[in-house]
């Protein structure tokens, strides 16, 4: 039990916004996977003599100008965001490890091409690059993910890469290479690990990132198809009908909030935690 509280899952569980983040995103996860039994109603479905229904003990949280329940289109649209969500981070992050740390531990040339690149695609602003590819490829969630990984990429890529750097040096480095370490036992045994603590931190803040450009995206209409349960989608219907049906563009709007206070939480949890100056300081 006293080594449990010594690992990080002890201390965060030791810690108040950490239990928070915890329950919030396992709520959003089991609600996701766990949709079609939880959902009262088929998402699906369309009653027109019920489209406008204010929310109720039939309709949770009422229905949509098709007479769709908004709240079993909601749990699917948690599935949709948290595939994108996930799927993306994960490539973009796994990209921008690779290359974070070719440029930080590569030649200047390679280093310079690469950090190049990255300020290259941070110039442009993330909607006008995602609307610019959105116009170029087809509709769907494939599109929506190529998006996400090309704008965010470079954002992980240059935060390894820092990392790289400031460890390239070190005399724990140095010590390795004069006893004739392999390149891969120094990149993959020393620099690797040391890396991982504010790169996961960044995945972690970026997740509600991602959802919220995929709900945007969706809410433009250069998302998702038509139909599809998506939280931006929601949001679209809710502000084409603000003035009527309020509950609508609240509703979608939730999911949003709630993701983005957990993830957010989460992420400084865990800053505090893999951080050594924070932890020092406690």
């Amino acid at each position: 039990m006293t080594h449990f509280r010594y690992t990080l899952l002890g201390r965060l569980l030791a810690d108040p916004m950490a239990v928070v983040a915890i329950v919030i995103i396992s709520g959003l996860v089991l609600a996701a996977i766990f949709a079609d039994v939880i959902a009262p109603h088929d998402f699906r479905a369309m009653n027109m003599a019920d489209r406008f229904a204010p929310p109720s003990w039939h309709y949770w949280l009422g229905t949509d100008n098709l007479g769709r329940d908004t709240f079993s289109r909601l749990l699917q649209g948690g599935r949709i965001a948290l595939y994108v969500a996930m799927t993306a981070v994960s490539i973009s992050a796994l990209i921008g490890l690779v290359l974070g740390m070719l440029a930080g531990f590569g030649p200047r040339w390679l280093d310079n091409t690469l950090l190049f690149f990255f300020d290259t695609l941070r110039a442009y602003p993330t909607i006008i690059l995602a609307l610019a590819l959105a116009a170029l490829l087809p509709r769907g969630l494939s599109t929506v993910i190529i998006v996400v990984v090309v704008t965010s990429f470079s954002e992980y890529g240059r935060v390894v890469r820092t990392q790289t750097l400031s460890l390239k040096n070190a005399e724990f480095i140095l010590a390795e290479r004069a006893m004739g370490a392999s390149f891969g036992r120094i990149v993959f045994h020393h620099i690797l690990p040391n890396v991982l603590g504010p790169f996961f931190i960044l995945a972690a803040m970026n997740l509600p990132v991602v959802i919220t450009i995929e709900a945007g995206m969706s809410f433009l209409g250069i998302g998702v198809p038509p139909g599809t349960p998506s939280w931006g989608a929601t949001l679209k219907d809710g502000f084409d009908f603000i003035r009527t049906t309020p509950w609508i563009i609240l509703s979608g709007g939730l999911p949003l909030i709630l993701v983005t206070l957990g993830f957010t939480f989460l992420g400084e949890a865990l800053r505090d935690q893999l951080d050594p100056k924070l932890r020092k300081g406690r």
